[in-house]
C-alpha cells in the first residue's frame, strides 16, 4: 500500500536542477529519506524503501550527502565499551 502526496514546485526549479520531474520525484524521496535516517526517525531498511533503492544502494547514496551509515556516535560507542569493559 502506498500514499500519494502531491507537491507545487515553481516551474524554475527544474531548469536550475537539470531534471525531469520523475528524476526530482526519486530526488525529493531520497533527500526525505536520507535526512529521516541521519534524524534517527528511520531505519536503513525503512529509509531505503522511501528512496526506492535497495538496502545497498541507500547505504552507498549516504557518501554522496556525506551522512554515516553507522548508528552510533562517538559518545555513545565509547560509553558501549566503557560498558563492556575493554
Amino acid at each position: 500500500m502506498s500514499i500519494t502526496l502531491q507537491m507545487e514546485l515553481p516551474e524554475s526549479i527544474f531548469a536550475v536542477l537539470h531534471h525531469d520531474k520523475e528524476e526530482l520525484v526519486n530526488m525529493v524521496k531520497l533527500c526525505a529519506a536520507v535526512k529521516l535516517y541521519e534524524l534517527h526517525r528511520l531505519s536503513q531498511e525503512k529509509a531505503s524503501e522511501l528512496a526506492g533503492m535497495s538496502r545497498g544502494e541507500f547505504l552507498l547514496a549516504l557518501k554522496d550527502f556525506e551522512v554515516t551509515p553507522y548508528q552510533y556516535g562517538a559518545q555513545e560507542i565509547l560509553s558501549e565499551v566503557r560498558r563492556l569493559g575493554l
